[in-house]
């Protein structure tokens, strides 16, 4: 039996993103070759990363869907290269992929369909012991920003993992393996992702580890006074990461590992 996520990965840790996609909407595909990714997951490693997440599906706004067989040729040899080396966690909503991924050594699984996606996918973390990272998502990525509602955006997120959490659990999955993850741009609108933070200690009731992910995110380049951003800049994502910390966050998925660290080391230091 494995430890509990907090004691695996303490507040707060770094999830180093590792995007092996050709359309990622930071980075443009700089990962796609699997030795260029492997160099990136090891880089962010020795920066200080406590996982790295490998993702061979864009989850992008206007992303379409990619099949199975792309997905694990996409991912496999990269989970494979640093198995045993770098740890792993797997983002993806397709059970065949988190099966494999966590045969060859990922420890985690990053599912933004919170075990929606693949009727399948519960059973192999269950079986598996693995951690799971259940992400609240509106819609689905090709329209979830078309026109996000909410009656009260941090009350339905915390209403829906909630009840994602009690469905895993139903299913055989140790609670103590799961964190919970907002979705910032995942069916939200510029407000609603920065209240989602500011009320980020509700999220944290629930009694589990908060993830947040708001590296670059396009949010940031629109608080700038950008409406047509698509990204935002590393200072905004610090900022963001460190108000998130401070608000109860265990977990800052982040592009720019290195920079992450640092900020939330001097941060935790001052607040101990």
């Amino acid at each position: 039996m494995g430890v509990a996520f907090e004691e695996r990965f303490p507040r707060p840790s770094v999830m180093g993103i590792l995007n092996v996609t050709p359309d990622s909407f930071y980075d443009g595909g700089v990962n796609y070759r699997p030795d260029a990714a492997v160099a990136s997951a090891r880089r962010m490693a020795a920066e200080g990363a406590a996982i790295v997440d490998v993702g061979g599906e864009s989850t992008r706004p206007g992303a379409e869907g990619v099949s199975l067989d792309d997905e694990l040729r996409r991912v496999l040899p990269v989970v494979e290269a640093l198995a045993g080396d770098v740890p792993i966690s797997i983002d993806t909503a397709k059970a065949e992929v988190a099966r494999r991924a966590l045969e060859l050594g990922a420890e985690l699984v990053n599912d933004v369909t919170a075990l929606r996606g693949d009727a399948a996918m519960a059973e192999i973390v269950a079986g598996e012991d693995a951690y799971l990272c259940l992400m609240h998502m509106q819609g689905e990525p090709r329209t979830m920003q078309a026109n996000p509602t909410y009656e009260d955006v941090v009350s339905d997120v915390k209403a829906f993992l909630a009840e994602r959490l009690a469905f895993a659990v139903a299913a055989g999955i140790r609670e103590e393996r799961v964190c919970l993850d907002p979705g910032i741009g995942f069916g939200k609108t510029v407000d609603q992702n920065f209240e989602l933070v500011r009320r980020l200690g509700e999220l944290a009731e629930l009694g589990r580890p908060v993830l947040v992910g708001f590296s670059h995110k396009s949010s940031l380049g629109r608080v700038l006074g950008d409406p047509h951003a698509s990204t935002g800049p590393l200072a905004a994502s610090l900022a963001v990461a460190v108000a998130a910390y401070e608000r109860g966050a265990t977990m800052l998925r982040a592009h720019d590992v290195r920079a992450h660290v640092q900020a939330l080391t001097a941060t935790r230091a001052v607040v101990g």
